[in-house]
């Protein structure tokens, strides 16, 4: 890239050789291209912010925020009063062409289904990408966009926010100082969807509503069905946040809760792809998730760490309570079990707490994060990667809890009476039952493909 032809993007998208330390240099010191120097701020646009795409525009606050895009303005509302100068939009590919030389960062906070399809146009533009859990909403999708953004060299995290804390690096340094042995299973656990029914969360285990109802005036309805089949509106069936139950929309309580609650796993434990997946559930129809489910992944020795079983439960449902836990200590509706040849751990302690208050702290192996949102600011000034980036980590861990709901679709259920999915890394693929590797994508209405 000449010199002269270098822009502000160009520059913010350079690796770590452009810039050493992040300390406050004046902006003629830097190359005298003219460009932001790394202690400048970024320009960000925001897609999807009436819920938690919102809030992550807050914790960016501090950078500019240039452009916001939401299909339902009276939902974004909030945000457009709170940020007046940042130009406004509906449609997320005409503000990515009109403020094409404005921005730096997208932050994406659509609903599932649109993740993957904002985040890749944005990648394919040279823009680095925030983009909530569960990154995308198929398998492919998440390889997709791990390659893409390793290709196109962008900062990339995702925005599963507890890999940043202190107790994801204690939980590690502690397994790793061997305080509870060799781990060979670990149980996961979420109250969700459970509490939907009494409407804390969202409906699953429901049947698609009859009629239709009046689109508002605040609303694209088009806009917000992106890639998926047509239908009718149906006021709260599926917009706002209720979405996340339905097949078509979201990824359940798997996907809303796994890339959070397994990304210590994986960390603690090096974790890859599972040789196997397999589920049980309530009843499951075509139209969303089941009211509560158990998945359970294989995965295989790596190196000198032994294989590990993994159990999630959702929907209220738990393992057995550790006989280690003392009696009259609560057992959590939400909640991360190690179980070591040495002993157990209850997320990031062992138990029992004497056993705890005995090992103290283990010795410190891990960096500690300058926090969640400001490790994507640094990347993207040329920094080192985010902790949960896509092609180093993010795009795995999205994947792996991914394939949990392919194990749960209803055409399988038969299936899985009798065997599990076993995996192929290298062939990217379910090789005892072919019919499961359709849902390893899905069908893009037209004019809407990744």
């Amino acid at each position: 890239m000449k010199l002269e032809k270098m822009t502000r993007r160009g520059f913010m998208g350079t690796t770590a050789t452009a810039v050493a330390a992040f300390t406050v240099v004046p902006r003629h010191v830097v190359a005298g291209s003219g460009d932001a120097a790394p202690s400048e701020k970024i320009n960000i646009a925001g897609v999807g912010i009436g819920g938690q795409g919102g809030h992550d525009i807050n914790q960016l606050s501090s950078q500019n925020i240039v452009a916001l895009c939401d299909v339902d303005w009276r939902q974004a509302r909030g945000m457009f009063d709170r940020y007046p100068n940042a130009k406004r939009y509906k449609d997320f590919r005409e503000m990515l062409d009109k403020e094409d030389k404005n921005i730096d960062g997208v932050v994406v906070g659509t609903p599932d289904h649109m993740h993957a399809i904002v985040s890749m146009a944005a990648i394919k533009r040279g823009k680095h990408v925030y983009c909530e859990k569960p990154l995308t909403h198929t398998v492919r999708e998440a390889k997709l966009l791990a390659d893409a953004a390793r290709e196109a060299k962008v900062a990339t995290q995702m925005g599963n926010q507890g890999q940043a804390s202190e107790e994801t690096r204690l939980l590690c340094e502690t397994i790793w100082d061997g305080a509870i042995g060799q781990v060979r299973e670990v149980h996961i656990w979420t109250d969700r969807p459970l509490n939907g029914i009494n409407k804390w969360y969202w409906p699953q285990g429901v049947d698609r509503p009859s009629g239709q109802d009046q689109i508002p005036d605040t609303l694209d309805w088009d806009l917000w069905l992106g890639p998926a089949p047509m239908r009718p509106y149906v006021n709260r069936a599926y917009h706002p946040f209720v979405w996340r139950g339905w097949w078509d929309y979201g990824t359940g309580a798997l996907g809303d809760i796994g890339c959070h609650s397994m990304d210590p796993v994986f960390r603690a434990l090096k974790l890859g792809y599972p040789t196997s997946v397999e589920a049980a559930c309530t009843l499951v129809n075509n139209e969303t998730y089941p009211v509560a489910s158990r998945v359970t992944y294989q995965f295989p020795a790596r190196g000198d760490l032994a294989p590990v079983t993994l159990h999630w439960y959702d929907g209220g449902m738990k393992p057995p309570r550790p006989p280690e836990l003392e009696d009259g200590r609560k057992w959590d509706t939400n909640g991360q079990l190690y179980i070591g040849d040495k002993g157990k751990m209850l997320g990031c302690r062992l138990i029992p707490e004497a056993r705890q208050k005995e090992y103290g702290k283990p010795p410190q192996k891990l960096e500690r994060s300058i926090g969640h949102y400001m490790e994507w600011v640094v990347a993207c000034k040329g920094g080192k990667p985010a902790g949960s980036n896509f092609p180093d980590h993010a795009g795995l861990l999205a994947q792996v809890v991914l394939m949990g709901n392919i194990a749960l679709r209803p055409a399988l259920k038969d299936k899985m009476l009798s065997t599990k999915l076993f995996w192929d890394a290298k062939e990217f693929k379910f090789t005892n039952i072919p019919e499961a590797n359709q849902y390893l994508t899905k069908e893009y209405r037209e004019g809407w493909a990744i």
